[in-house]
């Protein structure tokens, strides 16, 4: 199918996933404070969109609709992070 990405997009894709999680178990075992949340955070954003763009195919989407209904839980996960981080922070 034209559009459709190749096993190697894949295989790329799997590579930047372990390295990422690999990341992830390294940043752990340093302590920098607040900044060892908000890089898990970061890291673990990043591989979210890797696998819907990819592994999901939303990368060749293109009806708007679809990434409307994939943006809605988005949008309810920042609801509930900011919700909770404006109480924790503010204790």
């Amino acid at each position: 199918m034209k559009g459709e990405p190749s096993y190697g997009i894949y295989i790329a894709v799997f590579a930047a996933l372990l390295v990422l999680t690999f990341i992830t178990w390294a940043v752990s075992y340093r302590d920098m404070g607040v900044l060892n949340v908000v890089i898990a955070l970061i890291i673990a954003s990043v591989k979210a969109s890797l696998v819907a763009l990819y592994f999901m195919h939303l990368r060749y989407e293109k009806t708007r609709l679809v990434f409307l209904f994939a943006g809605f839980p988005l949008a309810i996960l920042l609801l509930i992070v900011v919700g909770t981080l404006s109480d924790t922070l503010f204790r």
